[in-house]
């Protein structure tokens, strides 16, 4: 067989991935590594920070908190991989906000309702369809949903998430909806 003959057969598709990384190859091993070493620079000052917070600001604590840290970043890149995905941190400072503000507002209106007995709770179940896919998404998305007032995620069923609601007249479906897109707008690839 020829030279010509060869490059013919993969320009016309005889050999459908030439030209692609392979799973395995050494170009996707290296960005696999690359990926992994950006998340650990987020991450291990990440767990760094949260052992000063729990056990204080004493220089004493780092002879234990950076091997700690090494460990939970190393465990957390084993359990959960970096993926090529980026946060965007503008819209990831808003979600931060919007979730301390909706972890007020849904503590207040919680207590209310269940102190004031004019209010009228009417509880049920309502199932929300995410376009989120199982995953680590789809879990931020339920825990971050968690703080809506009056609701909680209390399972998955049929590709939906279920949410136990203190009053279903509420406008929890579009209240869902802009908490998904929020999240969307976070992690959007």
């Amino acid at each position: 067989m020829q030279w010509s003959s060869i490059a013919d057969n993969i320009a016309g598709g005889e050999f459908p991935n030439a030209g692609r990384e392979m799973p395995g190859s050494m170009t996707s091993t290296a960005h696999a590594v690359g990926d992994a070493l950006r998340a650990s620079r987020i991450r291990a000052p990440g767990f760094l920070a949260l052992w000063l917070i729990l056990s204080g600001f004493e220089s004493r604590d780092l002879v234990i908190g950076v091997p700690v840290a090494i460990l939970a970043t190393w465990t957390s890149l084993r359990l959960l991989p970096s993926r090529p995905g980026r946060l965007h941190p503008l819209a990831l400072t808003a979600l931060v906000f919007r979730f301390l503000h909706q972890s007020v507002v849904a503590g207040i209106d919680v207590a209310r309702r269940a102190l004031d007995p004019r209010l009228p709770l009417r509880p049920g179940f309502m199932a929300y369809r995410t376009r989120f896919p199982p995953g680590p998404a789809r879990n931020a998305f339920a825990a971050l949903t968690s703080l809506l007032p009056g609701t909680v995620p209390v399972g998955d069923e049929d590709g939906c998430l279920v949410y136990h609601c203190l009053d279903t007249e509420q406008p929890v479906e579009s209240q869902l909806q802009a908490e998904e897109a929020a999240l969307s707008r976070v992690i959007h690839d």
